[in-house]
């Protein structure tokens, strides 16, 4: 009987050393945001038949867990290599916001977006969208597109996920260059 009451006692005065300021705990709770996970540093490979398909990297990744909207956003902006079948990287696109809107499958990269490919390409735009179900990317803002020969701006953009089959909706100007190795970028 005495083992009992010790062990009721040693109980009881380690719940009571357990107690914590409520003070303390109601500020905890007010700095979770329990629908939302945070990730820094983040890196995430997609593959195919292992074979490594793209790497986006982000400083920061928010993953909203919200039912009716959930979405991973990179707030401090976003890279994305593309690979080719040989594993050597085919394309990069860089901005200074993402998100992916699981709901819509579309990814949105927003603010100062560049996409450059290894065979001197470059689209620059303020916003751009890929639609996985369709496999699509497209935007309506104002376009750069940049190649070895000529400049070409114009308003909208419409292009396969693979940045081939590519076009410019409204052609503002076409700029045909002789001497590429002046072209600054």
């Amino acid at each position: 009987m005495k083992r009992v009451w010790l062990w009721l006692i040693l109980l009881g005065s380690l719940i009571a050393a357990c107690e914590n300021d409520p003070s303390e705990v109601a500020e905890l709770l007010a700095n979770l945001e329990p629908e939302i996970e945070r990730a820094q540093e983040v890196e995430i490979l997609y593959s195919d038949s292992a074979l490594v398909k793209v790497r986006i990297q982000g400083e920061t990744m928010l993953t909203y867990l919200d039912r009716n909207d959930p979405r991973q956003e990179f707030p401090d902006g976003v890279r994305v290599e593309f690979f080719d079948p040989d594993g050597s990287i085919a394309s990069v696109l860089t901005a200074k916001y993402g998100v992916r809107i699981d709901k819509k499958n579309q990814i949105v990269v927003r603010d100062s977006v560049v996409w450059q490919s290894v065979e001197q390409e470059k689209l620059e735009t303020e916003e751009l969208i890929w639609d996985e179900r369709m496999e699509k990317v497209y935007t309506q803002k104002f376009v750069v597109v940049t190649r070895p020969d000529e400049i070409i701006t114009g308003h909208g953009f419409e292009s396969d996920q693979n940045f081939e089959n590519a076009r410019i909706n409204a052609v503002d100007g076409r700029i045909k260059i002789s001497d590429p190795s002046k072209l600054k970028d």
